[in-house]
């Protein structure tokens, strides 16, 4: 069975996210979306409702497992026995802090690959610190999430 793990922190998961799952499933058996519970950031929602928000957004997707992760990703890839770290890259910007987080990967792990996608050119601008900041500021973000996503951006900033 091939396996990938789609790690971040989904906080919160985007229309981007979504597209990058779909795209994952039609390359793998399993896709593991693993919702990171050390951000290392504050945090707009608990790692437990981001779980059931990605849930939410992608739980029509066939083959998606959705679960938590803390620690290193490499040695939750291992336990989950993944040899692939799925990570989207929306423009050049993101890639120097991909390159590297690869680059560390694999000298951690070295029978663990990085595969980079890009999500459809539609969704390429929407990052999830631009929706909460718009959400945050009542602007309408239904066009960047799903649904669940949109219900629950505004019950947390009313």
């Amino acid at each position: 069975m091939r396996s990938v793990v789609y790690p971040g922190s989904f906080d919160p998961v985007t229309n981007g996210h979504t597209d990058l799952i779909s795209r994952a499933a039609r390359l793998f058996d399993r896709v593991v979306v693993a919702v990171a519970q050390d951000t290392g950031k504050l945090t707009t929602f608990s790692s437990e409702e981001r779980v059931e928000l990605v849930r939410a957004a992608a739980g029509h997707i066939d083959k998606v497992e959705v679960v938590t992760f803390s620690g290193l990703l490499v040695e939750f890839a291992r336990s989950q026995g993944v040899r692939v770290i799925m990570r989207g890259l929306r423009a050049v910007s993101d890639f120097e802090y991909e390159f590297q987080l690869a680059g560390m990967n694999r000298q951690m792990a070295p029978d663990i690959e990085t595969l980079f996608l890009t999500p459809a050119e539609t969704y390429s601008y929407i990052s999830s610190s631009l929706v909460r900041e718009i959400a945050r500021l009542h602007g309408d973000v239904s066009a960047f999430v799903a649904p669940p996503v949109l219900a629950a951006l505004k019950e947390r900033f009313g």
